[in-house]
């Protein structure tokens, strides 16, 4: 299984990731790491690093890190390869852009015959590559452009049922843990994933909340620095496995979850 990670925050934040370390707390150091990706979103716009490569090989990690870049919504995917060639075009997250400004997918998981079940629904945003994963993700797209007749975001309840009715559908043919954002909103589904033990179950997403003063150190053991200044801060979490000794929750089976600048909201 692939591995996510993302974070939202009220104020900006400079993260810094170790993805070797990363995959390896997530159960991949004995697996191979086939690519990984991370999407920094700067207002409606984001930046995107992908590589088709582990991680540990990657000159772009140093480069990354040296540039210190601030932002309030980071997704990351460190990919273990099920279906399609280690390429660029399989490597996420995916985005695209709808109504001027970029949306963003990353997804665990394996939904078997989803192109068969949902063929031709997506007229607009096509694949590049041949996983399943990215055709959710068009999938999703198609679906959540209709809203965004304009620039203003909908109702975030309207975005929400979207979302969560594609949810329900996706856990019909597979696991599918994934996040989606349009740069101001994050949505977090957890599901099913490999466990432990080899089998297939919840939970497949866990949160972290943290607000003011917190063990910035905590989090260095799994490859992840977050650097938050003195000013009050709010800061949820979200990952494939705990990360720390913290108080993780575990996302239910089906539940969707909504993020606005590091806080929980009710859609």
């Amino acid at each position: 299984m692939c591995e996510l990670f993302c974070f939202s925050s009220r104020l900006p934040t400079v993260a810094t990731i170790t993805l070797q370390r990363f995959a390896e707390r997530g159960g991949l150091n004995r697996r191979t790491v086939d690519g990984w990706g991370l999407a920094l979103f700067d207002g409606r716009d984001l930046r995107l690093y992908r590589e088709p490569e582990p991680a540990r090989d990657s000159a772009w990690i140093d480069f990354i890190q040296s540039r210190r870049i601030a932002t309030c919504l980071l997704i990351s995917h460190i990919r273990h390869a099920t279906r399609g060639a280690i390429t660029l075009a399989n490597t996420q997250p995916f985005v695209r852009e709808i109504a001027g400004r970029m949306h963003c997918f990353a997804h665990n998981g394996r939904l078997e015959s989803i192109e068969l079940r949902h063929a031709g629904e997506s007229d607009r945003f096509q694949p590049i590559g041949d996983t399943d994963s990215e055709f959710a993700s068009c999938v999703l797209f198609e679906r959540i452009a209709r809203l965004w007749s304009r620039r203003e975001a909908p109702a975030l309840a309207d975005r929400f049922e979207i979302v969560a009715r594609f949810a329900a559908e996706m856990r019909k043919i597979g696991p599918a843990n994934f996040l989606y954002s349009d740069g101001s909103t994050l949505f977090a589904h957890g599901d099913r994933r490999t466990q432990p033990d080899g089998t297939i179950a919840p939970p497949g997403l866990w949160r972290l909340r943290r607000a003011c003063a917190v063990d910035l150190d905590s989090l260095a053991e799994a490859g992840v620095h977050l650097e938050i200044g003195a000013e009050p801060q709010e800061l949820t979490v979200l990952a494939s496995v705990p990360l720390t000794e913290e108080d993780w929750q575990p996302l239910q089976e089906g539940e969707v979850v909504v993020v606005q600048a590091g806080t929980l909201v009710t859609p």
